[in-house]
């Protein structure tokens, strides 16, 4: 059976710009490589793969990031792919500590959010949603101290 999530994969188009962008997060880097030949064609299904792949993780984290941008075969951007109702895998969500100072240290890198902190009246749940490298859904989600 399944013992734990390896890692989550993101395709991206500026892999540059989207490792800063997770860097800036708090992630670190732990790998980079090219990615190509027949066994990577095989396991993926696309013929002739150029890629270029950086693995990153966060401190004491077993759950690995993976970001890759394809060379060739080029892909294309879903124009929905940021719609929350939108069909498949929607959003990657992080723990913080300080929503607010997080929140605040993100804007002033200009990164959008699709609104303010909503906090759930139940729970205490803090949460908000903000678009990562090429319009990913993403949100941060602070829980009530114990």
């Amino acid at each position: 059976m399944i013992q734990q999530i390896d890692h989550i994969n993101i395709v991206v188009g500026d892999l540059i710009g989207a490792t800063k962008f997770f860097l800036d997060l708090g992630f670190q880097k732990k790998a980079a490589s090219r990615l190509s030949g027949r066994q990577m064609s095989a396991v993926t299904g696309l013929a002739d793969i150029e890629a270029e792949y950086v693995a990153l993780s966060l401190p004491g984290a077993d759950t690995h990031l993976e970001l890759i941008q394809y060379i060739s075969p080029s892909g294309g951007k879903d124009p929905e792919l940021n719609t929350a109702n939108r069909l498949g895998f929607r959003h990657l969500a992080f723990s913080v500590d300080n929503i607010e100072a997080v929140v605040q240290m993100l804007k002033a890198k200009g990164v959008e959010f699709v609104s303010d902190i909503q906090t759930w009246k139940k729970t205490g749940k803090k949460l908000v949603y903000f678009y990562g490298p090429d319009g990913i859904l993403l949100e941060l989600a602070q829980y009530p101290q114990s």
